[in-house]
């Protein structure tokens, strides 16, 4: 396939992939600064609007594998054009949403969008002269954090100037683009006939999964040992192990768990779920925090919807500096330093935030600390210490087992933090975002104490 893409014909084919990642990748993002306006605008409260992060990446880590089998199975360009039809149309149901329960249902299924990424990928190999391959393959990976941060500047003048739907208008006419550029310049890509899908593992790992993060949600409303709260936690863990004995007897599980047995692997997916669990958090409670009223909440500082988008971008752009450094310096060292200097800088920025954040710029120093230096530095590393510590015929699994793990990290943070902020609504101050910034640095100590335990990278 390569040889059917001359070089002269490369830069479309790039810059249509990088389009559809980017609606993606702006999507993403560009909701978390309108949350709290969700909230008020739909009668909801903390918990309700958590969904609209949680069900979106629920949705991302259980459908993206499942897809990008179905793209081998019918062809890579045809399936992410189908992908993107259907993001499309979870944007519209968005958009046209009258209630918090539509939008969750919208959210859900933007979230099949995260199969764009590796089908993105996937294509580029196929595709593309190996002059181009690593071009694209850098803007298709720079493309998560511009369209983040992209995602995040247009969030504001869209909410401040015209209301939370118009976000979703958007988000229909950004992946609609990226299928006209598909179909113009992005070539058929072969479809393989000996494909399993593994159907009965996606539907294990997302009914054991939703349980759970139920239990979290309503937990303090129901009552922690309540036995529905109870009924659901047993209900999930007991389809989470039927999930995990069905997926070891598989000859193409969803994530391959004898894979996962590795030391080279389990310690780094230690490490990633709680690194998606303090990423997450974080862009759920800044925004919430920042717009709060000092005169009624007792914290906060009344920012609109832009203002609050500006606390999250400048931690997303340094990240275009901290990333290379990240590489060089591992480069050098071997990646575990950096990911051990990354969680560091974490836990120093979530502390940070969690008593020391009565000025603005408070926020933002905890902010490049956690997120613009020390997120950027551990997912680095994160991803270089996989690629150095699987054989290379398994790199692609490997790596999609720690995108999703790490999602599911973030789909559980979304909701326990939030429930911890609910826990203290109503009184007059932050205690409640003091303890859920607080559990998500404890959470980054055990990512920490995990670091440990990973190997030295060997050089290949």
């Amino acid at each position: 396939m390569a040889a059917a893409t001359s070089a002269r014909r490369s830069w479309p084919v790039i810059a249509s992939l990088t389009l559809a990642s980017l609606a993606y990748a702006s999507m993403q993002m560009m909701v978390v600064p309108a949350l709290p306006q969700i909230e008020r605008d739909l009668g909801s409260d903390a918990g309700g609007v958590a969904w609209l992060i949680s069900a979106f990446l629920l949705s991302t880590a259980v459908s993206t594998p499942v897809l990008g089998r179905l793209g081998d199975l019918y062809g890579k360009e045809r399936m992410l054009v189908g992908v993107l039809a259907i993001f499309a149309a979870g944007s519209l149901l968005g958009a046209l949403a009258p209630s918090l329960p539509v939008l969750i249902v919208a959210r859900v299924i933007q979230g099949l969008g995260g199969a764009i990424f590796p089908l993105a990928f996937g294509i580029a190999r196929d595709a593309l002269p190996p002059a181009r391959l690593s071009s694209a393959i850098g803007l298709l990976s720079g493309s998560f954090g511009i369209g983040g941060a992209a995602g995040l500047v247009l969030s504001g003048p869209i909410v401040d100037h015209i209301s939370w739907h118009g976000i979703f208008w958007l988000g229909i006419a950004m992946p609609l683009i990226a299928i006209a550029g598909v179909r113009l310049f992005v070539p058929r890509s072969p479809p393989r006939e000996q494909v399993d899908v593994d159907w009965v593992g996606a539907l294990l790992m997302a009914g054991g999964l939703l349980p759970l993060l139920l239990a979290i949600s309503q937990g303090r409303e129901w009552g922690w040992l309540a036995p529905g709260t109870f009924a659901l936690v047993l209900g999930g863990a007991a389809l989470l192990v039927a999930w995990a004995r069905w997926e070891l007897g598989r000859r193409e599980p969803l994530i391959d768990l004898r894979l996962l047995a590795r030391r080279s692997v389990w310690t780094v997916n230690a490490v990633g779920v709680t690194v998606g669990f303090g990423m997450y958090s974080m862009s759920y409670l800044v925004p919430r925090f920042v717009q709060a009223d000092p005169a009624v909440a007792g914290y906060g500082f009344d920012a609109s919807v832009t203002g609050s988008a500006l606390y999250l971008l400048p931690a997303m752009l340094s990240g275009l500096v901290a990333g290379p450094l990240a590489g060089a310096l591992g480069n050098r060292t071997g990646a575990r330093l950096p990911l051990v200097l990354g969680v560091v800088a974490l836990i120093a920025g979530l502390a940070m935030l969690a008593f020391v954040h009565d000025e603005p710029w408070q926020v933002y120093i905890g902010m490049l600390l956690a997120y613009g230096l020390g997120l950027t530095f551990a997912l680095t590393s994160l991803a270089n210490l996989i690629v150095s510590g699987v054989p290379q015929s398994q790199t692609g699994e490997a790596t999609g087992i720690n995108t999703t793990l790490r999602t599911i990290g973030g789909a559980l943070g979304s909701q326990v933090v939030a429930a911890l902020v609910i826990a203290e609504e109503g009184s007059h101050g932050a205690g409640g975002f003091t303890a859920a910034f607080m559990v998500c640095a404890g959470v980054a100590v055990a990512a920490l104490l995990a670091c440990a335990a990973v190997p030295r990278p060997t050089r290949r």
